[in-house]
């Protein structure tokens, strides 16, 4: 018997769609994250692919990581493995466009970040709500500094609230924002703009556009997820708040 697939492949037109498939919430096991490199990289090797399309199946595109796998022991291959595909997302060849509707959060948020380009839903909302957990969000750490600034980081980061698809366009977080019904429809129209050009020199212009950043946030992606892993799970409020959260009760913080 094989094991369900969790993210679907599919090309055309120089266009790539990478749709995960984990309802109701999408929820990005070890396993998923696991199936998303194993598709991105062929894909990446693809010369004729000019634009990766990444979305995902139902009302949501993520509600996050698997909160039990952040707990000893699975964190210590969970966190890492997690990073690095964040890399993979964010050092794929061509222009990533990401489609969003409903909870996207977490590390569903984080993998959007690594795109290029987001198109969300009306009712999208977007959130890293791990500081509520008494956790950190690695990937989010290193790069919506870059996307949105230091200080509005700081608030999403720090606050843990979720921010609509209204205010993440405010942001500079999302580029288009479009009825829910339509935004598969609006995120391919504007791959199929941006597949109009040569893979060629659609491989230089995004490897230009990330050069002044590229090394300072690959240097603080792999110090966020070594922070995690050495760090922050050796307090007794992280593995409390993780608990918790999979108890539905309150954390009772010692602050240590």
């Amino acid at each position: 018997m094989t094991s369900p697939t969790h993210v679907h492949v599919s090309t055309a037109d120089g266009i790539a769609q990478v749709v995960l498939d984990s309802p109701p919430l999408n929820i990005l096991t070890q396993g998923l994250l696991a199936e998303l490199r194993a598709a991105l990289a062929p894909l990446a090797a693809d010369s004729t692919l000019r634009v990766l399309v990444i979305g995902a199946k139902g009302k949501h595109f993520s509600a996050g990581a698997d909160v039990a796998e952040h707990l000893p022991p699975t964190y210590v291959a969970m966190i890492p493995e997690f990073v690095a595909t964040i890399e993979a997302l964010r050092a794929f060849p061509v222009p990533v466009v990401a489609a969003v509707r409903g909870r996207c959060l977490g590390g569903g948020f984080e993998l959007v970040q690594a795109a290029d380009l987001v198109v969300a839903g009306e009712g999208a909302s977007f959130g890293q709500p791990e500081i509520v957990l008494g956790v950190i969000a690695p990937a989010a750490c290193a790069l919506l500094p870059e996307i949105c600034g230091p200080a509005r980081a700081a608030e999403i980061l720090y606050t843990g609230d979720a921010v609509t698809a209204a205010q993440a366009h405010a942001m500079g977080l999302v580029v288009r924002v479009a009825a829910d019904e339509r935004v598969d429809e609006e995120a391919l129209a504007l791959a199929g703009r941006i597949a109009r050009h040569s893979a060629a020199a659609l491989r230089v212009a995004k490897r230009a556009a990330r050069a002044g950043s590229e090394g300072r946030v690959t240097a603080a992606l792999r110090t966020a997820g070594r922070l995690y892993v050495e760090d922050l799970m050796r307090t007794a409020d992280a593995r409390e708040g993780l608990t918790a959260f999979l108890e539905k009760r309150p954390a009772v913080w010692t602050h240590r």
